[in-house]
């Protein structure tokens, strides 16, 4: 046997454990009703299957029952390693669609194209063609946040994009973590962004997880800035000391309170997202967290 056949063999095997784990947990949808048409999947918790098989994990992910999907990575005007037209070809004939996405906001790799600082006007007419209605940074490096200034400077930055952004039709966003929540010189950075931003230009994707992570109220930010968010992470935190990610649904944050308030918020889409998973794969755990989602009054 070739080692491409063994590599074969072993992806089949692969395949068929996951869909046997997930396909028990698919089969009691029904008792929960409709996926709702909104809830998606930041493809960053696959990041690793879909440098294996691209194709192959997304099949799954429609699979399971998801049909929107955030991305992520995208450089050099390429999605994956697929031109946008390509890209949008193969979600399209697994009905899924790429209705936001992440990238970075390029002061740390200045030499990075398609980010914020650098080759935007392209990641926003790529973004275009893939048929987004958001983009968000999704991220900010430490040596990209070290002062106050920083974030004041970042937020004129995300005007601008978001200026781009909305000659496309397309939404500007930020998406958080823990650090923004962090006073910095006696000043709360997220404030400074939610303050220093144009509420058309800029909107915010709230990442569950990191804001309940910080010990703050995500419900509370809604009702202080009430359309603001039209996006957010799903994403859960296990019940443990360490506070690990959990399979939303499985740990301790109460997602049916936060989804009660959506309409105060703005929220548009869902995505579920975890960043690291310790038990079992993260195809199982997507799966389990698309059943929980289906218990949600969304």
């Amino acid at each position: 046997m070739s080692v491409s056949q063994k590599m074969s063999r072993q992806d089949f095997l692969r395949r068929a454990g996951a869909l046997a784990v997930t396909a028990p947990l698919l089969s009691n949808l029904d008792a929960f009703g409709k996926a709702p048409q909104k809830v998606g999947l930041q493809l960053y918790t696959l990041r690793s299957e879909l440098a294996k098989d691209l194709e192959g994990t997304l099949k799954q992910v429609a699979g399971i029952g998801y049909k929107e999907v955030e991305t992520f990575g995208y450089g050099d005007g390429k999605f994956f390693g697929k031109t946008p037209k390509e890209f949008k070809a193969l979600l399209d004939s697994l009905g899924l669609t790429a209705v936001s996405g992440h990238y970075m906001l390029g002061v740390a790799m200045p030499n990075a194209k398609g980010t914020i600082k650098n080759g935007w006007e392209q990641a926003v007419a790529d973004a275009s063609t893939m048929g987004m209605k958001y983009m968000n940074c999704a991220f900010l490096f430490p040596n990209e946040r070290k002062s106050l200034d920083d974030y004041r400077n970042y937020a004129q930055l995300f005007n601008q994009a978001g200026e781009a952004t909305r000659k496309a039709g397309i939404q500007f966003g930020y998406h958080n973590h823990d650090f923004e929540f962090q006073p910095l010189d006696g000043q709360v950075p997220y404030d400074i962004l939610l303050k220093s931003t144009d509420p058309k230009l800029v909107k915010m994707e709230l990442d569950l997880y990191w804001v309940a992570f910080a010990g703050k109220d995500p419900v509370e930010l809604f009702k202080q800035n009430p359309g603001r968010f039209p996006l957010v992470h799903l994403k859960d935190m296990a019940k443990t000391e360490k506070r690990e990610f959990a399979e939303v649904g499985s740990g301790s944050i109460d997602f049916q309170r936060i989804m009660d308030a959506q309409k105060i918020a703005g929220i548009q889409h869902y995505f579920v997202e975890q960043d690291a998973v310790t038990k079992g794969t993260p195809l199982e755990a997507i799966a389990i967290s698309y059943q929980n989602v289906m218990k949600l009054n969304v």
